[in-house]
C-alpha cells in the first residue's frame, strides 16, 4: 500500500458530523456504509482503493446513496489525512487493515505500519477530540492462534472439538490470547490497543473479534474471503485448492447479521464500551471446507474440481465462535441459515459478475428457503 501522493480536499460531508468508515468500500466497510447512510447518517468514506472491487464498491454507494455518501481516498498510515477525516466524526467505524496472513510473513513491516500504525494514528485522533466520539473496531479470531492445545476428533469430513463444552458453544471471550504469525500480532496489537484507549483515556470502544464474515460486495481471493473465492471458483468451472485436509471448520456468518452486530454496538456504546466480543455464525453455522464445496455442487448442479496443498502458517483446524455473550450484551437475533447465505451469495455473484451455472442448473435458492 502506498500513501496517496495529492492530499484530498475536505468533503462538505465534515460539517455534518458523518459515520467515519475506514476502509468503508471494502466488503464490510461498503456494507455498513449502506445501512448508515440508509438510516439517514451522512457518511465518509476512507479508503485507499487498492484492493480489487472496492473502486466498485464505492460507485455502488455514492449511486444508491448520492446526497449521504462521501468519499477521502487516503491511506491509514497517513496522520494528517485521516486526523482531517476524523475531526467531526460522531462515530468511527475501523475496517481499513491489511487482512492476509500470507501478506504479513511476505511483508511483515507493512503489516504492522497498516494494522498497528494505522489504528494508533485513529485512536489518537479520537483521543485529541473534546468529546467522548464512540469507535468500533474489526478484530479477528486470529487473536487466539492456532488453537493447537484444542483437542480435536475427524469425523468424515470435519474436525470436532473432544471437549463436549467447546463442541457445543464454540471458543469464549475467556480464552488466553495467542498471537501467531505477523498477521496476528498486529491485529492483535491493535486489538490491544482500542481496548485501552477505552481504560486509559475513556474513549468509548469496542472490538468485534471476527470469524468468517461472508455475503453480497465479497469478492473473495484465496488469502481472504474463501467462502466467496470458493464460489466464484466453482462458478468459473475453475479449481478450488484447500490448504490442509478440508476438514478445518469455521463458524460463518451473514454480512447482514455482522452489520447488525456493529450498528449494535454503537447503539450500546456505554454498555459496552472497553470489551471484546467474538463474532460469528456460532455452533449453528459451523461447517467444514468440504461440507461448503458440497453445498456449493449443489447449488451449481455439477461437481467443483479441488486440488490440496500444504497445510499453511497460522491455520487453525477448528474455530466457532461462542456467540452467546455477543447475543446477551448486543441484543442480536438469531443469525441467518449458512445454507440459505451461501445460495443468495452465488446469485448476487452472477448477477454482479456475470457468473454462471450450467444452463440445465436452475438456482437452488427456493430449495434452500424452503428447507430452513
Amino acid at each position: 500500500m502506498k500513501a496517496s501522493d495529492t492530499p484530498a480536499a475536505a468533503p462538505a460531508v465534515l460539517r455534518h458530523r458523518p459515520v467515519l468508515v475506514t476502509g468503508g468500500a471494502g466488503f464490510i466497510g461498503s456494507n455498513l456504509a449502506d445501512h448508515f447512510a440508509s438510516e439517514g447518517h451522512d457518511v465518509l468514506i476512507y479508503d485507499a482503493l487498492l484492493r480489487p472491487g472496492v473502486g466498485r464498491n464505492l460507485e455502488w454507494l455514492k449511486s444508491r446513496h448520492p446526497s449521504k455518501i462521501s468519499a477521502v481516498i487516503g491511506d491509514i498510515r497517513d496522520e494528517t489525512s485521516i486526523a482531517d477525516a476524523a475531526r467531526e466524526a460522531q462515530a468511527v467505524f475501523h475496517m481499513a487493515a491489511q487482512v492476509a496472513v500470507t501478506t504479513s510473513l511476505a511483508d511483515p513491516r507493512e503489516d504492522f505500519e497498516i494494522n498497528i500504525r494505522g489504528t494508533l494514528n485513529v485512536l489518537d485522533v479520537l483521543r485529541q477530540r473534546d468529546e467522548r466520539v464512540p469507535l468500533i473496531f474489526a478484530s479477528t479470531n486470529k487473536v487466539y492462534g492456532d488453537l493447537a492445545d484444542v483437542e480435536l476428533e475427524k469425523t468424515n469430513d470435519a474436525y470436532k472439538p473432544c471437549d463436549p463444552t467447546i463442541r457445543k458453544a464454540g471458543i469464549g471471550e475467556n480464552r488466553p490470547l495467542d498471537f501467531h504469525t505477523p498477521y496476528g500480532c498486529s491485529k492483535g496489537a491493535a486489538d490491544q490497543y482500542v481496548l485501552d484507549y477505552a481504560r486509559s483515556f475513556g474513549i468509548p470502544t469496542c472490538v468485534m473479534r471476527m470469524s468468517c464474515i461472508y455475503g453480497q460486495r465479497q469478492m473473495g481471493t484465496e488469502d481472504q474471503g474463501w467462502v466467496a473465492h470458493f464460489l466464484i471458483r466453482a462458478l468459473q468451472g475453475e479449481p478450488i485448492t484447500i490448504y490442509g485436509d478440508g476438514c478445518q471448520v469455521r463458524d460463518v456468518l451473514d454480512i447482514s447479521d455482522a452489520v447488525a452486530a456493529y450498528a449494535a454496538a454503537w447503539k450500546r456504546i456505554d454498555a459496552v464500551q472497553g470489551r471484546a466480543f467474538n463474532l460469528g455464525g456460532g455452533p449453528e453455522n459451523a461447517i467444514s471446507l468440504r461440507q461448503l464445496i458440497t453445498h456449493i455442487e449443489e447449488i451449481i448442479g455439477r461437481p467443483a474440481e479441488t486440488i490440496y496443498a500444504d497445510w499453511r502458517a497460522g491455520d487453525q483446524r477448528y474455530y466457532v465462535s461462542d456467540t452467546r455473550l455477543a447475543t446477551r450484551e448486543l441484543g442480536l437475533k438469531q443469525p441467518n441459515s449458512w445454507l440459505k447465505g451461501v445460495a443468495t451469495l452465488a446469485d448476487w455473484l452472477q448477477e454482479e459478475s456475470g457468473l454462471s451455472r450450467l444452463s440445465s442448473s436452475p438456482s437452488r435458492l427456493q430449495d434452500v428457503e424452503a428447507l430452513s
